[in-house]
């Protein structure tokens, strides 16, 4: 999925110079002009209220509301006063969307509380499952849809707007499959310009032409330019459509050079450049790996439960991975105690005990092997290399361990 970033094709000029400080082909410098690669981002939230076959459903409270000063507690600002987020409302992280109720399942079955003859299901005990939004960044409510279907099964969803400007590390990309993240973003008058005054909006590093061949978007570039003084469209591929050589002659009667170059001044002392630059219109995307959706840390945080190692993904709040080839660099280096600490220390250490005199795993002290206390040790392993001898010792694969002490 592609986002517009331009009504107007002609909008864009590419300055295609190495840029000072930027020495990477797919980084791209930007300025931001009035509404230059702005987009918005929608997305959805659903809510699902059931009807269960023991006479009770799911319910939606109002917002609680503070005795005295009747306003709600930070969680509930966006609610209205039926208990679902209003369309048009901010809604900040751990804000809920809706404040859904379900009833409590009893201890005796594996469904919700069953309401007895006569009892309604107001009187059921219902606990709280409220639908938060989840994000760093605000959204407004777009919409909210109401919805139900035979089975007396409502859906409630809400649509989620985010306006975003371009930043660093958002994704850019030509026609041509010419993609890079965006490295830096300087104010307008910071930017070179040419001799008509005209500063770019773009600037791409040319390093990125040579090793990829796209000649289709130098052609775009040069025949687009001359398209601009001639009032017509051109057919901007290496594969077909006007010639190289009559776009020149085309720019050459408008007073342009014939290989589309243009005399640039530097933007920060007003000095002319050292090169002619390859500058022209260019149509450019905005693509959706934007980086605040990426952007992820974490410090403590869940634990999958049969490995006790951190959780993989930003959705489930998981550890930054440490792979085989970081570990390669890390063993090249010499880092040895960085490598414990990050494959060990900071993902899943576990005390165990070992018998000196079989060399398997002891419980509490006690080797079950030898019926003995009296050589185990207590060393620390990661949680899943144990698990690895439990699994080998079930497929009757002993593994054994052979101990000495760390002075020797």
């Amino acid at each position: 999925m592609l986002h517009d970033i331009s009504n107007l094709i002609m909008d864009f000029l590419v300055w295609r110079h190495h840029t000072e400080g930027i020495r990477v082909p797919r980084v791209i410098l930007l300025i931001l002009p009035t509404g230059y690669g702005r987009c918005l981002v929608y997305r959805n939230s659903k809510c699902i209220l059931k009807h269960y076959a023991n006479q009770t459903s799911d319910r939606i409270m109002p917002p609680i509301l503070d005795s005295e000063t009747l306003a709600p507690p930070y969680r509930h600002q966006p609610l209205d006063t039926d208990g679902i987020a209003a369309p048009g409302e901010i809604v900040k992280d751990r804000q809920i969307l809706v404040n859904k109720t379900m009833p409590v399942v009893s201890g005796g079955g594996s469904g919700p509380s069953i309401a007895t003859p006569g009892q309604s299901n107001a009187e059921v005990e219902h606990k709280e499952v409220p639908v938060p939004y989840k994000g760093s960044v605000d959204s407004c409510i777009e919409k909210v849809m109401l919805t139900c279907n035979s089975e007396d099964s409502f859906l409630i969803k809400h649509l989620l707007r985010q306006t975003r400007r371009p930043e660093i590390g958002d994704k850019f990309s030509s026609r041509h499959g010419q993609k890079g993240v965006t490295g830096l973003i300087v104010e307008q008058e910071d930017m070179p310009f040419n001799d008509y005054g005209i500063c770019p909006d773009m600037i791409m590093n040319p390093h990125g032409f040579p090793s990829r061949m796209t000649v289709g978007k130098l052609i775009e570039l040069i025949a687009g330019k001359a398209g601009l003084m001639e009032g017509k469209f051109n057919y901007g591929t290496a594969f077909g459509g006007a010639k190289v050589e009559d776009i020149s002659e085309e720019l050459i009667k408008h007073g342009f050079n014939f290989q589309g170059k243009d005399f640039f001044y530097s933007g920060l002392n007003g000095e002319p450049l050292e090169a002619y630059i390859y500058s022209g219109p260019v149509y450019y995307q905005k693509l959706k790996h934007m980086v605040q959706d990426k952007m992820h840390a974490r410090s403590r945080g869940p634990r999958a439960v049969l490995t006790r190692q951190p959780t993989e993904g930003k959705s489930r709040e998981g550890g930054l991975r440490v792979g085989e080839m970081e570990r390669d660099c890390l063993i090249s280096y010499g880092a040895s105690m960085l490598l414990i600490e990050r494959l060990m220390v900071s993902s899943d250490a576990f005390d165990v005990d070992v018998c000196n005199l079989c060399g398997r795993l002891a419980y509490s002290g006690w080797c079950h092997g030898c019926k003995s206390s009296v050589s185990v040790s207590t060393i620390r392993i990661p949680y899943a290399c144990k698990l690895l001898f439990q699994e080998l010792q079930s497929m009757n694969v002993v593994p054994r361990l052979t101990l000495k002490n760390y002075c020797d």
